[in-house]
C-alpha cells in the first residue's frame, strides 16, 4: 500500500549543529527560558530534551538558588538518558554528574527506593533520578514544603492528568505547585493525552512558560535522514500471517505487537512472537549472556540478530542491557516489543517502525515514529507502517473496527500537519499589505489578542487538530457529508469550547480561525508564477494576496487529507467505512427496508452492481441505504 504521508527534508544539519555552549538548536531555545519557575518543553523524540534539562537544572542549582533536582521518568529504562554526561568539554560551565547511589532506576523493589528518595531529600545531595511511580509513592510520606527550592523535572509529561481521582501524578503536581515554591520543568513529545482528559488544570497550565520545537524543524535540520513515510497495510485473518508481507528484515526494524487487550491480539503474546520468528526463519540459538536470538532466514540462509522484549523473564534484563550498549547497525536487526521500546528508547539505526493495531493517541503515534527518526549514517529514509485488520462489513464488531481504523488513520493524516513548515498568519490591513516569506496576510483574520490564546496557538495547535479529527461527529462530517462552513463555524468552535471552557467567545473565534487557516494552508499546494504566489484550495488556485477569511471558511480544512485516504485504501474497505458512517444517519423502518429488498435484487441483476449511497438517483440511493440498514438488522439478529 502506498504511503499516506511522505515528506522529504532539506538536510540542513541545523538541528544537529551546536553553539559555543555545546547546545543544539532546541536546547538553546529551552535554555533561553531557564529563569522560568514553570517551564513546558514540547519537542519531538531525538531533539535532545534530556540534555536540555541538564543545562537548565545545572544553571538553576549553580545560579538560581535551587538546592536539588529530581528527574522523574515513566519507566526504568529511560533513566539511562540522564546518566553521567560531559558538557564542559563542549563549552558549558559544568558537567552533569549524578551520583549512582541516587539513580533509583535500577533493579529492586519500590519500598527500598522510596526510603532512598526520603533519605535524599534530607541530605546535601543535588541530583536524583527516579520513576514516576517512585515519586508518587514517596510523595505519600513527605510534606509539600520539602519541595521548596527544589527543581522537579517530569519527563514524558503527557502521563500527567488533571483527573485527581485517577491520576496521582497530576494531583501531586498540583499540590507541589500550590503549596511550595518548587521549580517545575515538564518535557514531552506531545501534550495530547488521547483520552480527552486535560493534562493540567487551566489555572496550573497558565503558569507555564512554553518552548516548542516541532517535527519539521527537527527532521529538516538532520544530516543524513532525507525522507519519512507513513503508511498503512490492511490484513485479514490473524496479523501474524501478514507480517512477511510488510516486514523487510534487511531494514533495521522495531515491531510493536498489539496489547493483549486489543482486538488484533490472539491473547497469547509469547505464541505470537513464536509465529513471527517462524515466519522469518529458524532459531539457531539464544545467547545466554546477552539474550540475543540468532535467526537463520528462510529466504537466503542469512543469520539476523533479534531482540525479544515481549518475554518478561530474566532474559529481558540481559537483552535490555545489550541494547543500551550497542555500537553499530550490525549489533541488532529486529526488535520485537509490546509495551516497551516506545518512549525514550534510543536505537538510532532503526529504519522501520512496524506497529500492529490502531493507535488512537497522537502521542503514541509520535513516540513510535520517533523510534525510527533518529539521524544516522546507515539510512536516508525512515518508515512507519501501521498494520491493521480490514473490517468485514458482515462482522458483528464492524462499527468498533471501523472506528478504530479511522482513529489510526486520522492520527497519521494529522502527522502530515505536524511535519509541515510553520506559517505565521497576520491580518491584511490594505491592498498594499503583501504576504512575505513564511507569513501570510489574510483579510478579516483575527490575530490572537490575549496571552492565553497565544500560548494555546504556540503549543497546542496540533493537539487541537487531533481532538477535532478524532471527534465522532467530525469523522462523519469530514468526507463531505456536511457543508464546510458548518464544519468551520459550528462544529470546530464547539470542540474548542469543550477543550478550553475558560475561553471567551472572542478568544474561541481567534483560536478557531487559526486552526482552520493553518489546516487549509498546509493542505493546499503553493506555487510561484513570476513574482506572485498562488495556493490551491478546493481545486482552484488563488492568489495568496487575495486570501480572506470568508473564502477560507468555505473550504473543508481536512478535505485534502481524506482525499489522500480515499486513494490509499481499497474500494472495499472504503465502502465499509462509508457504510459505517452512513449507518448512523439513516432514518428507515423495518417495513420500508423489507419492501425495498425485491427491488434491490432486481437492481443488482439488471445493473450488475450494488446500489450506491452516493448515487444522484434518489431511488438508487434509498435502496443503498436499505441495504446498509438490513445489514445492521442482520448483525443485531432482528432478521
Amino acid at each position: 500500500m502506498p504511503d499516506l504521508v511522505r515528506r522529504t527534508y532539506a538536510q540542513t544539519g541545523k538541528s544537529k549543529s551546536t553553539n559555543e555552549l555545546g547546545m543544539r538548536e532546541m536546547q538553546e531555545r529551552a535554555y533561553s527560558k531557564r529563569d522560568a519557575q514553570y517551564l513546558l518543553i514540547k519537542a519531538p523524540p531525538a531533539s535532545g530534551k534530556s540534555r536540555a534539562l541538564m543545562f537548565i537544572a545545572l544553571d538553576k542549582i549553580h545560579n538560581q538558588g535551587v538546592k536539588k533536582a529530581i528527574v522523574a521518568v515513566p519507566e526504568k529504562s529511560i533513566g539511562g538518558s540522564f546518566g553521567h554526561t560531559e558538557l564542559m568539554k563542549y563549552g558549558f560551565f559544568a558537567d552533569w554528574n549524578p551520583d549512582d547511589r541516587w539513580n533509583l532506576c535500577t533493579p529492586g523493589g519500590e519500598k527500598s527506593k522510596v526510603q532512598a528518595f526520603l533519605k535524599f531529600m534530607e541530605s546535601e545531595e543535588k541530583i536524583l533520578i527516579c520513576t514516576h511511580a517512585t515519586l508518587r509513592f514517596a510523595f505519600e510520606h513527605i510534606d509539600e514544603s520539602k519541595f521548596n527550592d527544589v527543581l522537579l523535572a517530569i519527563d514524558e509529561f503527557h502521563h500527567v492528568s488533571a483527573d485527581k481521582e485517577s491520576n496521582i501524578l497530576g494531583s501531586l503536581l498540583h499540590s507541589v505547585m500550590t503549596k511550595s515554591d518548587a521549580h517545575v520543568v515538564a518535557m514531552t513529545g506531545s501534550y495530547f493525552r488521547g483520552d480527552g482528559v486535560p493534562v493540567l488544570l487551566p489555572e496550573d497550565e497558565a503558569k507555564f512558560d512554553r518552548v516548542t520545537y516541532n517535527y519539521y524543524e527537527q527532521l529538516n535540520g538532520y544530516e543524513y535522514l532525507k525522507s519519512l513515510g507513513i503508511g498503512y497495510h490492511f490484513y485479514t485473518g490473524r496479523y501474524t500471517g501478514a507480517i512477511p508481507e510488510v516486514l523487510d528484515t534487511d531494514k533495521k526494524t522495531i515491531l510493536h505487537i498489539p496489547n493483549v487487550n486489543a482486538g488484533e491480539s490472539t491473547k497469547d503474546k509469547y505464541n505470537e512472537v513464536g509465529h513471527i520468528l517462524d515466519s522469518i526463519g529458524v532459531v539457531e540459538k539464544q545467547d545466554s549472556q546477552t539474550g540475543v536470538i540468532y535467526l537463520k532466514r528462510h529466504t537466503d540462509g542469512k543469520t539476523i540478530k533479534v531482540a525479544d522484549l515481549v518475554d518478561d523473564m530474566k532474559s529481558r534484563d540481559h537483552i535490555m542491557e545489550y541494547l543500551r550498549n550497542i555500537e553499530g547497525p550490525e549489533d541488532i536487526d529486529l526488535i520485537i516489543a509490546l509495551g516497551m521500546a516506545k518512549e525514550g528508547f534510543d536505537w538510532p539505526y532503526c529504519e522501520h517502525a512496524l506497529t500492529v493495531g490502531y493507535r488512537g493517541s497522537l502521542t503514541e503515534v509520535i513516540q513510535i515514529i520517533g523510534r525510527c527518526t533518529r539521524d544516522s549514517d546507515n539510512k536516508d529514509h525512515a518508515q512507519f507502517t501501521n498494520l491493521i485488520a480490514q473490517p468485514d462489513a458482515m462482522d458483528d464488531d464492524v462499527v468498533v473496527a471501523v472506528n478504530n481504523m479511522l482513529k489510526a488513520i486520522t492520527c497519521s493524516l494529522l502527522m502530515e500537519q505536524v511535519m509541515a513548515p510553520v506559517f505565521k498568519f497576520r491580518t491584511k490591513q490594505s491592498d498594499e499589505d503583501k504576504s512575505e516569506a513564511g507569513t501570510l496576510k489574510i483579510r478579516g483574520f483575527k490575530e490572537p489578542k490575549t496571552e492565553r490564546v497565544e500560548q494555546i496557538l504556540e503549543s497546542d495547535l496540533n493537539d487541537i487538530k487531533a481532538t477535532i479529527l478524532q471527534d465522532s461527529k467530525m469523522l462523519k462530517a469530514l468526507p463531505g457529508n456536511i457543508d464546510p462552513e458548518v464544519i468551520n463555524k459550528v462544529m470546530i468552535p464547539k470542540i474548542i469550547q469543550e477543550k478550553y471552557p475558560e475561553l471567551s467567545n472572542d478568544e474561541i473565534e481567534q483560536v478557531r480561525q487559526h486552526v482552520v487557516v493553518d489546516s487549509v494552508v498546509k493542505n493546499g499546494e503553493i506555487k510561484t508564477t513570476g513574482d506572485k504566489k498562488f495556493i490551491r484550495m478546493a481545486g482552484k488556485f488563488v492568489n495568496i494576496d487575495d486570501l480572506n477569511i470568508d473564502l477560507i471558511d468555505r473550504i473543508n480544512p481536512f478535505q485534502e487529507a481524506f482525499e489522500v485516504l480515499s486513494k490509499s485504501v481499497t474500494s472495499q474497505t472504503l465502502r465499509v467505512i462509508q457504510e459505517s458512517i452512513e449507518m448512523t444517519r439513516i432514518q428507515m423502518t423495518d417495513e420500508e427496508a423489507l419492501l425495498l429488498w425485491p427491488k434491490i435484487k432486481d437492481f443488482v441483476k439488471t445493473k450488475g452492481k450494488h446500489p450506491s449511497v452516493s448515487s444522484p438517483d434518489p431511488l438508487e440511493k434509498r435502496m443503498a441505504e436499505a441495504v446498509i440498514y438490513l445489514k445492521r438488522l442482520r448483525r443485531e439478529e432482528k432478521i
